[in-house]
C-alpha cells in the first residue's frame, strides 16, 4: 500500500489518508485526534502518529507536523462579537425548523405553509421553494457534507427527497401511518432514516427511494434520531420513557435503554460512537455505554424537564438546556457538572456547541438566543431582536455564523 495524499478534518481534528493498494484502488482511512488542544506538545503528537500508522513513512515526518499545527490553529478560541446580517420572513404561515448546510452558505426553512424553502445566506434570497407536501412541513434536513439533497418530514405521513438546487422532488417516502416528527441522513447520504407518531422509525434508500427497514418496538411517538459518525448505528428516543440504539444494516434492536422516568426529549452520540446521551421529561440527561446498553451516569441538577441535550463536536462535554430557564454543561468523562448557564427568563428548548466545543448558543422561549463560554458559565452575547420564542439555533461548519428561528416568523443570520 502506498501513501498518495493527506487530507484534512478540522471538525472534529483528524488526519485521513488517502492510499493505493496493490490491485490500483484508492481508499482513506482516518485517525481522529480528538484530544489535540491549543496546549498539545506537536513534536510528541507527530512522533505518536507516525510511529502508530504504518502507512505513514518516516520521511514524512515534518509534514505530519506541520498539518497538525493547521489543525491546532483550529482548535483556539477566538474572540467573536456576532451582528445580525439578516432577517428574513420566509414564509407566510409560522416557522418549524431551519438548518443549514455544511458550508453555511445555503440554508433550509420548513413551515406550516406546507413548503420547505432553500436561501443564499449571502444575499438572503430564495433559491428554490420546495413545494408538494399536503400539511405541515416540520423536519427537515441537508445530506451534509454533499447538500445537493434536502429530506422533509412532514404531518401528511410521508417524507419528500429533493434536489436541492432545481426544488425537483426525487422521491415521496410513503410508509408511516401518522406525522413525521424527526429525520436525519447516515453519515454517506446513503440512507434517510425518519420517525413518526406511528411509534415507528425507518430507514430509506436514498439512490432508489426505496424502504430498507422499519424499526419495530417503541410503545410511543418517536421524536429523536441520530446517526452515530460510522453511520452503522441508529438511537431512537420516544415517549415510551425509552431509547433504542438498532444495528442498520438488519434493522435490529441492539439495546434497549431503560431508566428514565419520563418521556425522551432528545438523543444524541458522541463523535467515537462508543456513547449516547438522551435527555428525558425527568428532569435528567443520562450517558449510556453503546456496547453494553448500561447506564454510566445520570446527570442531575435541573429543576424541571431536559428538553435537549448535546455533544460538543470531540465528545468531551455535555450540553443540557432545561424548562427551568438554565442550560448546564458536565463532564463526560466524570459526568460532574461544569458550569450552570443562568440569564434566560423562559424555557430553553435548544442548544448547540459551536466546532471548536468552546462555545455553545441558547434558544429561549424569553425571545432571545444568548453565546456563552462552555467552560466558565459566562454569558458572551445575547442576540437580541426576536418578537417572539426562540424555537431553533445552529453554528455553520466554521462557527462564524449562527441561524436563529422564531415563532415570531422569522429567521435571522447573525455573523461574527
Amino acid at each position: 500500500m502506498r501513501l498518495k495524499r493527506f487530507l484534512l478534518r478540522y471538525y472534529p481534528p483528524g488526519l485521513t489518508l488517502e492510499y493505493e493498494r496493490s490491485n490500483g484502488t484508492v481508499e482513506t482511512k482516518t485517525i481522529d485526534l480528538l484530544t489535540l488542544s491549543p496546549h498539545s506538545n506537536l513534536d510528541a503528537l507527530a512522533r505518536h502518529v507516525v510511529d502508530e500508522e504504518p502507512l505513514i513513512p518516516e520521511s514524512r515526518y515534518e509534514q505530519v507536523k506541520q498539518l497538525l499545527a493547521k489543525l491546532q490553529e483550529k482548535t483556539y478560541d477566538t474572540k467573536q462579537v456576532f451582528y445580525l446580517f439578516k432577517m428574513l420572513r420566509a414564509h407566510i404561515l409560522p416557522l418549524t425548523n431551519c438548518a443549514f448546510n455544511k458550508d453555511g452558505d445555503k440554508f433550509i426553512t420548513g413551515s406550516y405553509d406546507r413548503t420547505c424553502k432553500v436561501w443564499d445566506t449571502a444575499t438572503g434570497n430564495e433559491i428554490v421553494s420546495l413545494d408538494g407536501h399536503k400539511n405541515v412541513v416540520y423536519a427537515l434536513s441537508f445530506n451534509t457534507p454533499f447538500g445537493d439533497k434536502v429530506a422533509t418530514g412532514s404531518f401528511d405521513k410521508t417524507c419528500r427527497l429533493w434536489d436541492s438546487r432545481t426544488g425537483d422532488c426525487l422521491y415521496a417516502l410513503r410508509g408511516h401511518l401518522t406525522e413525521i416528527v424527526c429525520l436525519c441522513f447516515n453519515p454517506q447520504s446513503t440512507l434517510l432514516a425518519s420517525g413518526s407518531m406511528d411509534n415507528t422509525a425507518k430507514l430509506w434508500d436514498v439512490e432508489t427511494g426505496q424502504e430498507l427497514h422499519t424499526l419495530l418496538g417503541h410503545t410511543a411517538e418517536i421524536v429523536s434520531l441520530n446517526f452515530n459518525s460510522t453511520g452503522d448505528t441508529i438511537i431512537t428516543g420516544s415517549f415510551d420513557h425509552t431509547s433504542k440504539i438498532w444495528d442498520v444494516r438488519s434493522g435490529r434492536c441492539i439495546h434497549t435503554l431503560s431508566g428514565h422516568k419520563g418521556e425522551i426529549s432528545s438523543t444524541q452520540f458522541n463523535y467515537s460512537g462508543d456513547l449516547a446521551i438522551s435527555g428525558s421529561i425527568d428532569r435528567t440527561c443520562r450517558v449510556w455505554n453503546v456496547s453494553s446498553g448500561q447506564c454510566i451516569y445520570t446527570m442531575r441538577g435541573h429543576t424541571d424537564e431536559v428538553l435537549d441535550v448535546a455533544f460538543e463536536p470531540r465528545g468531551q462535554k455535555i450540553v443540557t438546556a432545561s424548562a427551568d430557564n438554565t442550560a448546564r454543561v458536565f463532564s463526560t468523562a466524570t459526568g460532574a457538572c461544569i458550569a450552570s448557564f443562568l440569564g434566560h427568563d423562559g424555557e430553553i428548548s435548544k442548544v448547540a456547541f459551536n466546532p471548536q466545543g468552546t462555545k455553545f448558543i441558547s434558544a429561549s422561549s424569553d425571545k432571545t438566543c444568548k453565546v456563552w463560554n462552555a467552560e466558565t458559565g459566562v454569558c458572551l452575547q445575547t442576540l437580541e431582536g426576536h418578537t417572539d420564542e426562540i424555537f431553533s439555533c445552529a453554528f455553520n461548519y466554521c462557527g462564524d455564523t449562527i441561524i436563529t428561528g422564531s415563532k415570531d416568523n422569522t429567521c435571522r443570520i447573525w455573523k461574527s
